[in-house]
Formats: structure tokens, sequence, C-alpha cells
């Protein structure tokens, strides 16, 4: 925690710091360099590192990088060095035209952190140029009238270069009629005239070669030449004039083809053919004029489409020339107008993608802006889509930064289309859109999830090892390693459940398997956590709550508590010869170590040695007479009951007991074995035994009437017993009898026999409120 808090604090200061140069490099000024054009590749420029105050390797460590607009690699940087090559030659008029001082201007762009450095390149002429003249050949036409100091206007030669190097005069060869002279327009170029020095003479010399020089200034000098001829005609004494000598017309450069630009209009004064004036383009800015004149009326029209960014303006020279040779001039000064005709250009300089989710305030992408027209239409302002995590910030000279505005979260959005507006303020208004994908990285930020807050599984006991008994699933919304969830058991609570011999579970998939058979009267529920960890760094983990419940199946037979059944000797009641019909002779108790309908108990009488005497209850297994006893009733009864269950197979015991019919509780209950005996002997002791007789008489009298209260207080006992009896809730089936769900009986159940003892035996039976389960033999346990 205290790595990832220094961490974010390092980025907050290296965005602050960023921010703090981007500014001070908006407001300081260009570095300015100078070269002359033409030079040779691989010219040494600059050292750039020294220049901006930087460290040499900081340069390509923080992938420096020169930008010109419309991405045109004139310059290259060497980052290991700072040195700051030309790539290519460069032609200063074709890179800048009649635009003096050609400047080129670049962007130095640093990153980690974004930082910008605006650097000048100004190109310096040389002449590289010759003047040369439009035609080969010019044709004057002069009268012989003329007089000396007569002006005839000479078509200009044209040179690309400027300054010094441009065209500084003109001249002529030598001659005894004419010199020229060199004079410059409002642009500062140079035009020749030709002057007159004496008058001519058609009958002498009708007419002349002169050869006209055009002559720069550099060094060295360059010239061009042209021939002039000139032929001398009769006399024509008036030159056209015309009406205004300068012609201004403002035009947009949507301006149609064919349309009337402007009218210019001339006069002379002579008559004939020396008054009919022919009008023409006479000298224009270049070679190539947009404008077509017409020569009767001069009507100005337009030829070629108009281009502000290309050519903002046009100085077109108009000639009208009359019958007789003469010729005036004027100018027609030609401004375009912008239109909106271009959109906004961009350029993206550096993209980051993909950005991790957490990170704050990161720069995304740096682009710059450009529309070549002028006014409210070259201004621009951009923008993206609202709701958009994302801010753009201007750096300087419609430079742009995209930013993140907060961390982002990969879970909720993967990837970003960011639309780039970018629009003038022209009218209309022209617009050009650029979309830049963001992609987002995953970090592990999120813990797996399980589908559920807890599982409850159910399986049946005595099952196969290895058996599936469900799957736990858990999803992680993280993407990758972060996503890839592991499951494990965690430890118990519970110290003393052995769970790992009980379940297992698959790492990759949660599948759960039982290791051994379960067995639901030793177990019948148990819970366990379950964790699910993902793969990431650091690892995330959840857990959920499995509760297992072991489901009951018939794999035990009931067992008899009462009467206990055991091989040394059967099991006696004793049954009251008085008694009446519906006379508890006892009940049989039984128990199911299974559980719901597999613990719920029937009782039948299967065998019985008078059938119709004894009846048992089905639902409580109460033995009971059916009728009164009579004297042909055997005393001794034996009855066989069967006790079952009702699961799915039945399981069943059986219950054997014998029942002896007693006159009264003192007369002993079981009869004494066979002895044969002595006639003689039993006549000496019949005195003995009279006696005994008449003492016994009045002690059984007493002893019957104490044991018949016994009895009935007994019989009473349990009859209130019977009504303490739980059975299950709901609908209980009519032919069975229930032992309170898990197979014990209830601690308030008591049940109690009074008998009377003889001398042969001493069969006593008593049975005390008692835990069931002490009841079962270990042996049972164990087998079952």
């Amino acid at each position: 925690m205290e790595t990832a808090l220094a961490k974010m604090s390092q980025q907050r200061q290296v965005v602050f710091l960023t921010m703090l140069l981007l500014l001070w490099v908006s407001g300081s000024e260009a570095i300015k360099y100078s070269m002359p054009e033409e030079t040779e590749s691989g010219y040494l420029v600059a050292n750039l590192a020294q220049d901006l105050g930087i460290r040499v390797g900081e340069l390509a460590a923080r992938e420096a990088r020169v930008h010109h607009r419309g991405n045109k690699d004139l310059l290259q940087l060497d980052a290991e060095t700072g040195n700051l090559f030309l790539k290519e030659k460069l032609d200063r008029e074709g890179l800048c035209g009649a635009t003096e001082p050609c400047v080129l201007h670049f962007q130095i762009i640093l990153k980690n952190p974004v930082q910008f450095f605006q650097t000048e390149l100004q190109l310096t002429d040389i002449n590289d140029h010759s003047p040369e003249f439009p035609d080969t050949e010019m044709l004057l036409t002069i009268p012989e009238s003329a007089q000396p100091g007569t002006v005839f206007p000479l078509k200009a030669a044209q040179d690309p270069d400027m300054g010094s190097n441009a065209i500084q005069n003109y001249t002529v060869s030598p001659n005894l009629h004419f010199h020229v002279v060199t004079l410059s327009r409002s642009d500062g170029r140079k035009y020749p005239e030709l002057v007159l020095d004496r008058a001519l003479d058609r009958e002498e010399q009708p007419e002349l070669t002169l050869i006209l020089t055009a002559l720069d200034g550099g060094a060295p000098r360059r010239s061009g030449m042209t021939t002039v001829h000139i032929e001398i005609m009769d006399i024509n004494d008036n030159a056209p004039q015309f009406v205004q000598s300068l012609y201004e017309v403002q035009v947009p450069e949507n301006f149609p083809l064919d349309a009337l630009l402007v009218t210019v209009s001339a006069r002379d004064l002579d008559a004939g053919i020396y008054g009919n004036i022919a009008y023409s383009l006479f000298q224009g800015d270049g070679d190539s004029q947009p404008f077509v004149i017409d020569e009767i009326t001069g009507e100005i029209r337009l030829s070629k489409k108009l281009d502000f960014e290309v050519t903002p303006y046009y100085n077109v020279e108009i000639a009208a020339t009359d019958g007789g040779g003469l010729s005036g001039k004027c100018t027609v000064a030609v401004q375009v107008l912008d239109v909106n005709d271009n959109a906004p250009e961009l350029t993206v300089s550096t993209l980051s993608s993909p950005i991790p989710e957490n990170s704050p305030e990161t720069v995304v992408a740096v682009f710059g802006v450009f529309d070549p027209d002028s006014g409210d239409n070259g201004r621009m302002v951009c923008s993206i889509q609202n709701e958009l995590p994302f801010l753009l910030k201007s750096t300087f000279e419609n430079y742009y930064t995209l930013a993140t505005e907060r961390p982002l979260d990969r879970e909720s959005i993967a990837e970003y289309n960011i639309t780039i507006t970018v629009s003038d303020m022209g009218t209309p208004r022209l617009t050009t859109q650029h979309t830049i994908k963001v992609q987002v990285s995953d970090i592990n930020d999120n813990a797996p999830a399980f589908t559920q807050t807890s599982y409850t599984l159910f399986v049946h006991e005595n099952n196969s090892p290895a058996l599936h008994i469900g799957t736990i699933s858990a999803t992680d919304s993280d993407s990758g390693s972060n996503a890839h969830i592991t499951y494990s058991l965690l430890p118990p609570q519970d110290p003393q459940l052995a769970l790992s011999s009980l379940i297992s579970i698959n790492a990759d998939n949660g599948q759960l398997f039982a290791l051994r058979a379960l067995d639901y009267e030793a177990l019948q529920a148990f819970e366990f956590h379950v964790g699910a960890t993902d793969g990431g760094s650091p690892a995330l983990s959840s857990q959920t709550l499995v509760r297992v419940v072991v489901l009951d199946d018939n794999d035990n037979a009931p067992f008899v508590l009462y009467p206990l059944q055991n091989a040394s000797a059967p099991y006696t009641e004793l049954l009251p010869r008085a008694a009446e019909p519906g006379y508890l002779v006892t009940k049989v108790v039984a128990v199911d170590r299974d559980s719901g309908q597999n613990a719920w108990l029937s009782f039948q009488l299967l065998k019985a040695t008078e059938p119709g005497l004894f009846s048992v209850w089905a639902h409580n297994g109460e033995v009971r007479t059916t009728r009164l006893l009579s004297e042909r009733d055997a005393p001794k009864h034996r009855l066989l009951l069967l006790v079952k269950d009702n699961g799915e197979p039945l399981r069943s015991a059986s219950v054997t007991m014998h029942v002896l019919v007693v006159d009264g509780f003192s007369q002993p209950y079981l009869p004494l074995p066979e002895v044969a005996l002595d006639p003689t002997r039993e006549e000496d002791n019949l005195t003995l035994y009279l006696v005994i007789s008449l003492a016994s008489v009045s002690s059984l009298f007493l002893l019957s009437v104490l044991l018949f209260m016994g009895a009935r207080l007994c019989r009473r006992a349990r009859e209130a017993s019977l009504g303490g009896y739980s059975v299950p809730e709901g609908h209980f089936p009519g032919h069975l009898v229930d032992v309170s769900g898990a197979g014990t009986l209830s601690q308030s159940y008591q049940y109690e026999v009074c008998l009377s003892g003889d001398s042969g035996i001493t069969d006593f039976k008593f049975l005390k409120p008692s835990n069931p389960n002490s009841l079962i033999p270990d042996n049972y346990m164990l087998n079952s």
C-alpha cells in the first residue's frame, strides 16, 4: 500500500511539472536558425541539446522528435548526439514563393513528460535563378514622329530570387537612338522602359534591332536577354490614354469562371486607324494569368479558378494599342478575398495506447490542427464527445493534448473511440473529425465473486467414493491472468471435522467430490468454506459457505428396546385370568436409527398360541387382550411379533415373548419342573402341610390384597404414560408408529412392570427412563 501511494504521489508530481513546463514553453520565444537554401542534405543545422539546455541522453530517453506542419520530414534529429541535420535540399522558391523572409516553423516534441519547443529555420536566398523574359523577341512599332524623351514600356523579365539576387537593372545594346531606364513597381520589382534619345527617320532607317539584358545583383551576377525589334512607321502622334491608371478589384476566391471581373477603358484622340484601340494583357505577376480580356470591349473575365491560399492578389497590366502602334498602359490590382473553402487539418504526433486503468491524468495523444484559410475562416475550436473521462488542453499555436480526466475502469469500458472534432469559425463552418482508439489495460482490482452467497449440496449416505456432489462457481470481471480463478478448501472452523478426508475440490473448475462413503447416522450435515483466488499480483480472493446435507437411506433395521431379546431366557409377561378385554399386557418399544419415513415403525402379530386372544396395535406396539379368558385357554402363551419400518427396501425385526395366565399375583408365575412323588412320604408330611397351609393362608391373603392394589396402580401408570407419547407432525400413516425422528425414545416416556416371583424363576423386569442409544448393543452399532 505504501509503495502504491508513493507511486501515485510521484505520478502527480510528474504531471504537475509537465504542466509547468508546458506553460513555460508556450510563453517562451522560438529558437531561431538560419541557413542558405539548396544546402546539401546532411548539413548540421545546430545541436538542439545544447540550445535547449537538455542533456544529450535525455533526448533519446524522452523520445524527442521534430514535427513540421503536414508531417514533412525536412529535418532529422539524432537523439543520441542532439544534432539536427538537414534531411534534403530545401528550395526557398518552392517552399515560400514570393514570401520574404522565408521562415519554416518546426516543433520539438518531448515525451515523458510532454514538452514542446518552437523552432524557426530561416532560408536565405542564393542566386540560383537567372532572369527570364516572357518572350524571346519583343516587337515595337514607333512612329517616326516620336520626340526625344518618349518612353516605350518593355516587358519585364522574371526572376524568382529575392532581395539583391533579384533583377536590379536592365541594359540595352549600344545604339544611337535609345537607352533603357530601370524603374520599380510598388512591390519592389524592377521593370524596363525604352527612352528615345534622338528623333527617328524612317527613310534613313526603317527598323532597329536591340538586345535587352536583365541583370540581377547576385554574386556572380546572372543575366537574361531578349531581342527588341523596332519598326518605324508613319506619324501617329497620339497614344491611347486609359481613363484610370489603376483599377482595384476585390473578388472572392470562389468567383465563377467566365464571369465579368472589370471593364477597362482607354481613349485615343487620333482618327482613323490610329484611333482604333485594341486591348491586351500586357504584363502580369507570372507566366500564367487566370484572366482574359476582350480586345474590343476591354472586359476582363476569369479563366481559371482563384485560390486565396496560393495567390492572395494579382497585379495585371493592360495595354491599349491604337492602329498606329502607339499604346497606353494601366494596372488592374485584383485582391482575392478568402472564403471558407478549406476544412481544418488534424495531425496526431503522439499516441499512447493501451493505458492502465488506474493511471491518473495520463496524456493519451498530442496533435496539431491547421487551417490555411484566414481570419475567422482560419480560427478553429476543438472538442470531443461529452461524458467521456478525457480532457482537451490547448498548449500553443493550435497544438492540443488529450489526457484522462480521472483513473479509468476497464471493467466498465475496455475501449474508447474518441472522436476529435475540429471546426473553424467561418461561414459556413467546416468540420474535420478524427477518431482515436484508446484501449484500457487491466489491473487486478476485482476479487472473484461467487455466483451464490452460500451453497447447499445434498448427497445420499453410503455413496460411492469420489462421487461428484456439486460445483462451486465464481466469476472475476478482470481479464487475462487476473481473471484466472483457483478454488481451494479453507480450514474448517470445527477442529474435530476432518474435512480433508471427506471432501476434495477441483482447483480449476470448483467441482466438489466426496472422498468416502458418508453415514447419515454418524454425520447428518457439515459446513465448510471454499476460497476462490485469482491469478493477479497481488492475488485477490473471496470465500463462500458450503453446507453438505447427508440424506438418509434405509440402511438400519428396527431395534427392539423392550422387551429385550436374549438367548438366556425368554421374556415372560403375567396376565390375570380375570383381565377384561383390551387389557394391556405389555408394550413393545423399538427404535430405528434412520430418519423420516425410514424410521416410521409399525407393529404386527405374526404368531400366537391362541390367535384370537391377543392383538397388537400397529401404531404404538401395545399388546392387549381381545376377549375374556376362559377355563379352556392355555395357562401359557407364546407370541411372535414383527416390527417393520416404512423405508425402501423395507427392514424389520421380530420379537418373541411369553404370556403366563395367573389367577392372582400371589401364584407363582412359572411352573416348577415336574418331579416324581412318593406316596409314603406324602402321607408322612400331610400333617406338616396342613399346619403350614393354615399359617400361610392369612399371610397370602394379606399379600394378595397388597399386590392387587399395586397392579392397579401400575396399570394406571401405564395408561398415563401412553398420553405422553409423541408422534410426528403432519400426516402420519395409520399403520405406523414414530420414534421421535432420530430413532430414540422420549425422555418423558416411562414404562413399569410389576411382577411377583417365586423360588423357581427370579426374572423381574423394570424399565426406567434412559437414553435409547445406550441400550443398543455395541456390535449393532458396528454392523450398521
